[in-house]
């Protein structure tokens, strides 16, 4: 008798649930989500989008077979003080952004959470400078508040 069978009839439904939930720990991504593995190693902490204050510019050479250097900033998260490195998209993005500016975070959307293209590292991009979305501002539809 290879194999066991699913229980079947009417009583059946807790030996169901209780072996579907059984084979479901062998999948990546429930495993992951039922032991919380982003909250706890996630500078985010899980959240979608983060506060921080600019503590440098820096510049990131792109991967081969692109030769380029992307313009980052490192920024030092508001709400545990971890310091993570943030892409700044945009042609002159750089501009807009000083050092102790507060600037907003987000994942940039690479695979499993992780670096997008050829920004080796780089995980998260600015979304927004001193309240006020880079968006517009590259745009010109909007000034950068001086605080």
């Amino acid at each position: 008798m290879p194999g066991k069978k699913s229980p079947l009839g009417l009583f059946a439904a807790r030996n169901l649930r209780r072996k579907r939930l059984k084979f479901r720990w062998s999948q990546r991504e429930f495993k992951a989500r039922m032991l919380r593995l982003k909250e706890k190693t996630d500078p985010l902490e899980g959240a979608p989008m983060a506060r921080g204050i600019v503590l440098e510019k820096v510049g990131v050479e792109s991967r081969q077979p692109n030769s380029a250097v992307r313009k980052c900033v490192r920024v030092q998260l508001v709400k545990n003080g971890k310091v993570v490195t943030a892409f700044v998209p945009g042609d002159g993005g750089l501009n807009f952004i000083d050092e102790h500016d507060e600037v907003i975070i987000e994942g940039i959307g690479g695979p499993m959470g992780g670096s997008l293209g050829d920004i080796p590292g780089v995980r998260y991009k600015v979304i927004a400078v001193n309240g006020v979305s880079l968006s517009a501002l590259l745009k010109g539809k909007k000034q950068k508040p001086v605080r």
